[in-house]
């Protein structure tokens, strides 16, 4: 069953940070991409479930540009099959030598409806990249084509990403710090608890702007949490 509405737009609220911290509750600590940052103009989060493609290291006789013109080339058939709103992640086996796609690949992705992409290998055309409104998240700028480094060979595999697993389905979420997944049965919890965390946090941050010590504030006592509940019904009312 596809993420709901509402749970989208909760992903959409929070930060990577505060997902971390509700996922290590639940006993998962490795969950952030690693070497992976932002690479385009899109601000808000990037939300949406893993359609995953899976490289391993390139051969010479195998993968030359003619490859391209096969449709059912895994790159190219990952490109025209993701579901719109779901998130191409692509393992790369944290090489960035070559380019896990580029410019052209990537308007594609955005035209068809598609979230975003996450890849821990490089991306081509990094400066247009960098002027697009869609969610792409990479290891960095890199000229060279996937071919010279990197085989496309399977879609919608559990894969690795960035050091942290990846299973078809599970939920990917981005902000200007970097990317978590999550497990998707795990979803909806998360979603709603992080939400209430962010809540919490902005209630704490007022009351250290204000010159509150953090023994007792952060994390927040029971006097603490009861002068959350004031300012949080406060605020609701309004």
């Amino acid at each position: 069953m596809a993420l709901s509405s509402e749970t989208i737009a909760k992903f959409s609220r929070v930060s990577t940070a505060t997902l971390t911290t509700q996922l290590f509750k639940r006993g998962l600590r490795n969950v952030f991409i690693q070497d992976v940052r932002r690479m385009s103009a899109a601000s808000g989060n990037l939300v949406g479930e893993a359609f995953t493609l899976r490289y391993i290291p390139a051969r010479e006789d195998l993968d030359q540009l003619s490859v391209f013109e096969n449709p059912e080339h895994p790159q190219r058939k990952a490109v025209e099959t993701v579901p719109p709103c779901q998130v191409l992640v692509m393992d790369c086996r944290r090489d960035a030598r070559a380019a896990s796609g580029g410019n052209i690949l990537l308007m594609r992705l955005k035209v068809r409806g598609v979230a975003g992409v996450v890849t821990d290998g490089g991306l081509r055309d990094s400066e247009a990249i960098g002027k697009m409104d869609f969610p792409v998240y990479g290891a960095g700028g890199s000229a060279p084509l996937n071919l010279a480094i990197h085989h496309a060979v399977d879609l919608n595999v559990p894969i690795g990403c960035g050091g942290v697993a990846v299973f078809p389905g599970d939920v990917i979420v981005g902000d200007g710090e970097g990317v978590v997944v999550i497990p998707r049965h795990l979803a909806e919890s998360v979603a709603g608890d992080a939400l209430e965390q962010d809540m919490l946090e902005q209630f704490v941050l007022l009351e250290i702007e204000k010159g509150r010590a953090l023994p007792g504030t952060y994390p927040p006592n029971a006097d603490t949490l009861a002068r959350y509940r004031a300012w949080r019904e406060k605020r609701d009312s309004s």
